[in-house]
């Protein structure tokens, strides 16, 4: 274990506790969290589609006056947008973020919001020509954000997220280990399966809110033992319900970190395919180990009840039982 632990460390990987190291190794699932472990977590504006007579800079300055108050990573997105084309956001006034949904806030008295296509059904009425573009950008791996004001939409904003070099690798390797890998978000189903495609995941659930995440790790874990991988402040309880949690710990929120049982010291998702395998490889040779040294003091045992074996014997073959036990365990340090 001490050794599996100094692997870990010395690979850039923290087993927080000796449970954590011997049931990783155990891991069936992998669900992963698509912005910011999937993705490089720093998404771009790709599109600007204004409604009729709504032009590009009015749509830009309102979206920047609710995401000035967000800390979501799309919201950086359409801030550095709005930066790049030198445009100033007015000030809003009761701003809520309605998680897994969108933003809510009031300019001069009038509301405004923002989020997802579910969630604007609910304030306006998108026109069907929006709606078949929206389609379209979800198809692309893209995220259509939808804003609007005073009983009216005012357009579309799509952002994307680029999928990390490494996650298609990392991914494929986990896949080769027997692990079937599922990817949750909270993106449009058009949109998560475009990216997934990209990634080469097993599984897409889309459309889960930060509290639906838990819901479906319990669901998944009916399968078998799960390990989800998350960076994100809404990630803490549901790193906290699966089997093994793991955070990014580059990047990864301070709850995150605090309720993961194993962290990554950065954000390279590779290492996930190594925290398994160096579990695997630690259970096996402490096993060798338990079973050598039974096997050793059972003969001992056998030979000192018909005189074949003296004290000293026993003494020695005790401690050289031992001496083996660590040598064979220096092997596990050979894992990569």
């Amino acid at each position: 274990i001490m050794v599996g632990n100094g692997l870990g460390a010395k690979n850039g990987i923290l087993f927080k506790t000796a449970a954590a190291l011997e049931e990783a190794g155990r891991t069936r699932i992998v669900a992963l969290d698509k912005t910011g472990t999937i993705t490089s977590g720093e998404p771009k504006v790709t599109d600007i589609l204004p409604a009729e007579g709504v032009s590009e800079a009015e749509l830009l300055t309102l979206a920047a006056a609710l995401e000035r108050k967000s800390e979501h990573p799309l919201a950086k997105a359409v801030l550095a947008c709005t930066d790049a084309q030198k445009l100033t956001a007015p000030e809003v006034s009761g701003f809520a973020a309605l998680p897994g949904n969108g933003l809510a806030a009031k300019l001069d008295g009038v509301e405004i919001f923002g989020g997802n296509a579910s969630f604007i059904g609910t304030k306006v009425t998108v026109p069907a020509q929006l709606q078949e573009k929206a389609a379209a950008l979800s198809a692309q791996g893209k995220t259509p954000l939808f804003f609007g004001g005073a009983g009216h939409l005012l357009g579309i904003i799509a952002v994307a997220d680029t999928i990390k070099e490494d996650s298609p690798q990392a991914i494929r390797e986990l896949r080769n280990m027997g692990i079937r890998v599922v990817m949750l978000t909270g993106d449009n189903q058009r949109t998560a399966e475009a990216i997934g495609r990209q990634a080469g995941v097993d599984e897409v659930i889309a459309g889960v809110l930060p509290d639906g995440k838990e819901r479906e790790i319990r669901r998944l874990s009916a399968r078998g033992k799960v390990a989800m991988v998350g960076d994100g402040i809404n990630d803490a309880p549901v790193l906290t319900r699966a089997d093994i949690g793991i955070a990014m710990g580059s990047m990864g929120s301070d709850a995150a970190i605090e309720a993961a049982d194993v962290v990554l010291m950065d954000d390279d998702i590779r290492k996930i395919a190594s925290i398994v395998r160096i579990s695997r490889k630690t259970l096996g040779i402490v096993k060798q180990n338990i079973v050598f040294a039974l096997a050793v003091k059972a003969i001992v045992l056998v030979l000192g009840a018909f005189g074949m074996a003296n004290m000293w014997e026993a003494v020695f073959a005790d401690v050289g039982v031992s001496v083996i036990a660590i040598l064979n365990s220096m092997r596990a340090l050979k894992t990569e």
